[in-house]
């Protein structure tokens, strides 16, 4: 792996951590697009260190509150949200690395995300009256952690079905995003720590093909353009639909489809 191509994977991770439009997804598939291959483990590791940082600095003062007074409710749905995905992980491990590597359903994935985002926009302009985050109940966190758990899947938007599960439940778009972003906090620090005990458990590196300014590259353009992209979306989500994000992400699947069972390309 080129620094630039690093880069630029970092800087897709960046973007699509946030964005309701798939980070794992795009990652498998410019890694099909750029030809790479091999053990990838600690640099994937790496980008999700740089959007790590990133989703805690922005959201620092949201962080410092719950810090300040951890016996809240908000600290109990964040628990909650959590347990699907956590669960989800566990069961289900060696299958979602291996429809990583194979990409065979990301087609359908992305199908997936366009379907949820649209579902949601709908359900949640419906009626026009939302709920405030004071109003949230366990079974908002839960309904928003399973839809977190589905989206272990390559190719399924996080960001995008927690925040469809939070408008679906008519909470306040607001809170919504900010639900979601925090939520995402101890997905990635779990996806982080799995990452960790894979890497010691193969007693190191044995062939890792990605070299110390790659690492670096990659973790530094994951970090700084997550940092924007976080401040972009929770933009987005207060005074835009997600339906713009539904359409490529539909578009994007109906061309991957295309490609696995037409033209074969890259898969």
């Amino acid at each position: 792996m080129t620094i630039l191509e690093a880069i630029v994977l970092g800087a897709i991770q960046g973007i699509t951590e946030f964005l309701p439009v798939s980070s794992s997804g795009h990652l498998v598939l410019l890694q099909r697009i750029f030809g790479i291959s091999g053990p990838v483990l600690l640099f994937d590791t790496m980008l999700h260190v740089g959007t790590l940082a990133a989703v805690v600095v922005v959201l620092r003062r949201d962080i410092g509150a719950l810090l300040r007074r951890i016996a809240q409710p908000l600290t109990g749905f964040l628990i909650l949200g959590t347990i699907p995905a956590v669960i989800a992980a566990l069961i289900l491990k060696d299958k979602i690395t291996a429809a990583f590597e194979s990409g065979e359903y990301l087609g359908f994935a992305f199908l997936v995300t366009a379907l949820a985002l649209l579902a949601a926009e709908a359900l949640s302009r419906r009626s026009g009256v939302t709920r405030p985050g004071e109003a949230m109940s366990p079974l908002d966190a839960v309904i928003i952690g399973i839809c977190q758990a589905v989206a272990i899947i390559p190719g399924v938007s996080r960001s995008g079905l927690t925040l469809s599960g939070a408008l679906s439940r008519k909470l306040d778009r607001d809170f919504a995003a900010r639900f979601s972003f925090l939520l995402s906090i101890p997905a990635i620090a779990g996806a982080l720590v799995l990452q960790l005990l894979e890497l010691r458990g193969q007693n190191g590196l044995p062939e890792e093909t990605v070299e110390a300014g790659a690492l670096i590259a990659g973790t530094a353009a994951a970090a700084l353009v997550g940092f924007f992209a976080v401040q972009i979306m929770l933009q987005i989500v207060r005074k835009h639909s997600l339906w713009g994000f539904a359409v490529y992400t539909a578009a994007l699947g109906a061309v991957i489809l295309a490609d696995r069972y037409l033209t074969g390309v890259f898969f």
